[in-house]
């Protein structure tokens, strides 16, 4: 069985909405799913995960929350060479060039992309939540 953690940040409800259909796809695939914000998670925790799906949503000038998640993601960046993640989150304005970054980020990290990542405009319809879950069952492959 693999081990997912599913490390969010959301200031609106919008991104931990879909922390929550991301972690339901991953435990419908039959992988130990666990949730946590941003806060509650560290880099010493990668280590133990086979997956991590992580969510944050565009903020300012189309970049990560930087007070809590930024600050997480990029102590945990060293630990991500060869690790399978998955990204998603919401954004109110833009075209989605704070994900594309983030994605190249990643890449550069060493990191395994699982799947393509999940984006959507303000809450999340059923549509992206249907795309969450995909995300979810397929970081859990």
């Amino acid at each position: 069985m693999r081990k997912i953690a599913v490390v969010y940040w959301s200031g609106t409800g919008n991104t931990e909405a879909m922390a929550s259909a991301v972690l339901e796809g991953a435990r419908e695939k039959g992988a130990e799913a666990e949730l946590f914000t941003a806060a509650e998670f560290d880099p010493s925790m990668v280590e133990a995960y086979d997956a991590i799906a992580f969510g944050c949503p565009s903020m300012g000038s189309e970049q990560l929350e930087e007070t809590e998640f930024e600050p997480m993601f990029s102590a945990c960046e060293p630990a991500l060479k060869g690790k399978r993640i998955a990204l998603f989150g919401s954004y109110g304005w833009g075209d989605g060039e704070w994900m594309r970054t983030w994605e190249e980020t990643c890449l550069s990290d060493g990191a395994v992309l699982a799947c393509e990542s999940v984006i959507c405009n303000e809450a999340p319809d059923g549509e992206a939540l249907t795309a969450c879950k995909a995300l979810g069952a397929a970081a859990a492959e």
